[in-house]
């Protein structure tokens, strides 16, 4: 099965080797030399994490869509994709953050506007978030580029393959009768694809070593004329 159809069917696909080592530490000297004192930069001692990353570190967009990164996107996705969010997470050797299962329900936009079958609306760090209709969160797709090596011991994603094609799955009624879980290892410099419906969580650290990841999503839908993706980056 191809990357293409395992996300499609799976909801999800491991890709390695995409950056080297190399990449990787130049793409994590940028972010630790970039300024962490503006509003979307959160600190605690569980998670360091850069909203709107891509705009607040501009130096790694060409670090980061490299051509190989590029290539795996048009195979994947296709030609008319676009970045509309975009967060780098660090979860550090000590941290204790643990994310229950969830599905991601929710875009990033510019402004806050009654439209039918918008909401709830929400607003982090002066961020506008808002869920939109399924339709509009199925064609989005979500690349988790890894910096570290993740495995079920500091905080690899676990998930629960084909919970996408469910539409919204509410956690507290998953059937694990039925239901499998699976923990998405991934090595140094590889991806994780996934759709946002996928039914995912996130344990503890346990083994003191860091779990870095820059997480990027993709749409190629427009929205109504009233409302703007509040990152959108054209890869073209």
């Amino acid at each position: 099965m191809n990357h293409r159809d395992e996300l499609l069917g799976n909801g999800f696909s491991i890709i390695d080797n995409i950056f080297s080592a190399d990449e990787v530490h130049t793409i994590l000297t940028t972010i630790n030399n970039a300024d962490s004192n503006k509003g979307t930069f959160r600190k605690t001692t569980d998670l360091f994490a850069i909203r709107q990353f891509l705009k607040e570190v501009p130096e790694t967009f060409d670090l980061i869509f490299t051509d190989k990164l590029k290539s795996v996107i048009r195979q994947v996705m296709g030609n008319n994709y676009f970045v509309v969010k975009s967060i780098y997470f660090d979860k550090p050797e000590t941290s204790n953050w643990y994310v229950s299962y969830h599905q991601d329900l929710t875009i990033s936009v510019d402004k806050k506007h009654k439209l039918d079958n918008f909401g709830p609306w929400t607003t982090k760090q002066n961020q506008v978030a808002v869920q939109p209709p399924t339709d509009l969160l199925e064609n989005i797709t979500t690349i988790r580029i890894h910096l570290d090596d993740t495995d079920e011991n500091n905080g690899a994603l676990k998930v629960v393959p084909a919970s996408h094609l469910k539409q919204i799955y509410r956690p507290e009624t998953i059937n694990w009768d039925i239901e499998t879980e699976i923990t998405c290892a991934v090595k140094q410099g590889g991806l994780m694809l996934m759709k946002p419906l996928t039914l995912h969580s996130s344990s503890r650290t346990t083994n003191r070593k860091k779990r870095r990841v820059i997480h990027i999503e993709f749409s190629n839908k427009e929205l109504p004329i009233e409302l703007k993706w509040a990152e959108r980056i054209n890869l073209n």
